[in-house]
């Protein structure tokens, strides 16, 4: 083979690997920016769906809060409505607490024309009251009860005794007046006291009741340390102002 030959071989070999190196480089090439392409897709894929998603989200967010607001205003209707029945709950309480107290007002005077206070309003309602006073049960209640003593006679309008040896003497006037109230500690205590040794030692609450009370009177009454009852929701109640402390007689 020539020189010539030899010198085409060389250049068409050399030719071929200069072929195959660009072809390899430029697959290199081709490879990578094939990888970047798809990779900018998956990319604006991803996008796309987290784009679809905000969007899907914002939409349920906002059904969300349109039906918060709905909750919203039927708790406030609701909360309406449950302030328009106890409105209408409290009317009815305050109506029948007064349609009690004019009944046991009418009650009381006609018990009074009829002489029967005591029986018909002061006793049903002595034992819950002395109960109230004390912390203990009524055990004994008498209704003019009548003792005889030395020759003499006295009736008592009620008398309640507890179970721990407390009683609660009752006076009942048709209209209670500061005269009373001083013949009551005066005459009807002491009375009580010789009348019925046998309770000698029992500590006395006095107990005054009447169907009209003035303040002043009950003022005077609680001064002088009586318990004041009067006509109520349930019968006879306690007319005392909060915090006043009976006296007890020994």
């Amino acid at each position: 083979m020539s020189d010539v030959e030899e010198r085409i071989d060389d250049l068409k070999q050399s030719i071929q690997e200069f072929v195959r190196n660009v072809g390899i480089e430029f697959n290199k090439v081709y490879n990578s920016q094939l990888q970047v392409h798809n990779s900018q897709l998956r990319t604006e894929a991803e996008m796309r769906e987290f784009k679809t998603e905000m969007r899907e989200f914002k939409d349920e967010m906002r059904e969300f809060k349109d039906e918060m607001r709905e909750f919203k205003d039927e708790m406030r209707e609701f909360k309406d409505e449950m302030r328009e029945f106890k409105d209408e709950m409290g009317e009815f309480k305050d109506a029948t607490h007064q349609a009690n107290r004019d009944m046991n007002r009418r009650w009381g005077e006609l018990a009074n024309k009829m002489g029967t206070l005591v029986e018909d309003l002061v006793a049903p309602s002595l034992g819950r009251i002395v109960k109230d006073l004390t912390g203990q049960d009524v055990v004994d209640l008498s209704v003019r009860r009548k003792r005889q003593h030395n020759g003499q006679s006295q009736e008592f309008d009620a008398i309640a005794i507890t179970a721990d040896r407390q009683i609660g003497l009752n006076s009942t006037k048709s209209s209670l007046r500061s005269a009373d109230i001083d013949h009551f500690i005066d005459q009807e205590l002491p009375a009580f006291r010789r009348f019925f040794p046998e309770y000698a030692d029992y500590p006395i609450v006095g107990i005054l009741a009447s169907l009209a009370v003035e303040d002043s009177v009950l003022n005077y009454a609680e001064r002088r340390g009586l318990v004041v009852l009067g006509v109520g929701d349930a019968l006879m109640e306690i007319k005392n102002h909060s915090g006043f402390i009976p006296k007890y007689w020994v």
